[in-house]
């Protein structure tokens, strides 16, 4: 089976062309190709694929086997995969998830992709339907318990379930690893969900560290950027656009306020192609 390891800001998935490759039980070559040591090494596997209601449509599945629903790191370099190997012409895209059909707006130099700015839609606000059983409505930094630790979380869906907590002491100085995994499942989000860490730098910067549900600590997560800014600005701690800094670089969302869309704006980078038995 052929393929192509992209990343967007270090989040790195392995890309398989649909149109061509036939696959089968995708959880399971997932988790065979993710594995850093025995496979090819990724936090996913994305698949793409004909649509008959966009222009093409994506299958994510987390390292872990499990299916995501968006991801927008993904999302660019599928804009940047399309267009390179020249399976369209269009400089805007539109692409079937599960979370609904995006919209990637390429911005081409040189016949090549060097960034995607994303439509991501509306995020979901109602903490019900995030989901997120800790209140109705608009919830703002409500309280949640991890490890005898609490914290204040802000719970908002940007196609995935996300859950933003903003902390004082630095993001880097954080134990991502040993509060991540329990936020992810707390009973509290009843489809797990992903988790930032956040300190607000200014009204248009944020400093943000990711646990992704299925996946763990990532070095960047776009639908999680967009989650932090939006959190910041019902919080009032930010403006409706910011850099967002993340481990593997900075992404520049909005969240346009005539339209009530996010806007995502990043690289995307091509690392290699390669082919792997996918019986082995």
């Amino acid at each position: 089976m052929k393929f192509t390891k992209m990343h967007g800001l270090g989040n790195d998935y392995i890309y398989v062309n649909g149109f061509e490759e036939q696959t089968k039980d995708l959880p399971a070559l997932a988790r065979a190709l993710s594995d850093r040591h025995f496979g090819v090494g990724a936090d996913g596997l994305v698949v793409i694929a004909p649509s008959d209601i966009a222009d093409f449509r994506m299958i994510m599945f987390n390292a872990d086997g499990s299916q995501g629903a968006m991801c927008g790191n993904a999302a660019r370099c599928i804009g940047k995969y399309v267009y390179d190997r020249g399976m369209t012409r269009k400089t805007a895209v539109t692409l079937e998830t599960l979370s609904g059909v995006k919209t990637l707006l390429l911005n081409v130099q040189g016949g090549k992709v060097v960034s995607v700015r994303v439509d991501m839609g509306e995020p979901v606000l109602d903490c019900a339907r995030v989901p997120c059983l800790l209140g109705s409505g608009v919830v703002r930094r409500a309280p949640i318990e991890a490890l005898g630790r609490t914290f204040a979380i802000t719970p908002v869906s940007t196609g995935n379930p996300h859950g933003v907590i903003f902390l004082e002491e630095p993001v880097e100085d954080f134990d991502l690893r040993r509060y991540g995994p329990v936020l992810e499942c707390h009973p509290a989000f009843p489809q797990k969900a992903n988790i930032e860490f956040v300190n607000v730098l200014s009204r248009n910067r944020l400093r943000m560290r990711v646990w992704e549900r299925g996946s763990g600590v990532t070095m960047a997560c776009g639908t999680g950027s967009c989650a932090a800014l939006v959190a910041a600005s019902l919080c009032g701690l930010a403006d409706r656009r910011a850099h967002v800094v993340l481990d593997g670089g900075e992404l520049v969302d909005e969240w346009d306020e005539a339209t009530g869309h996010l806007f995502m704006t990043g690289p995307a980078t091509h690392v290699f192609d390669g082919e792997v038995d996918e019986h082995r």
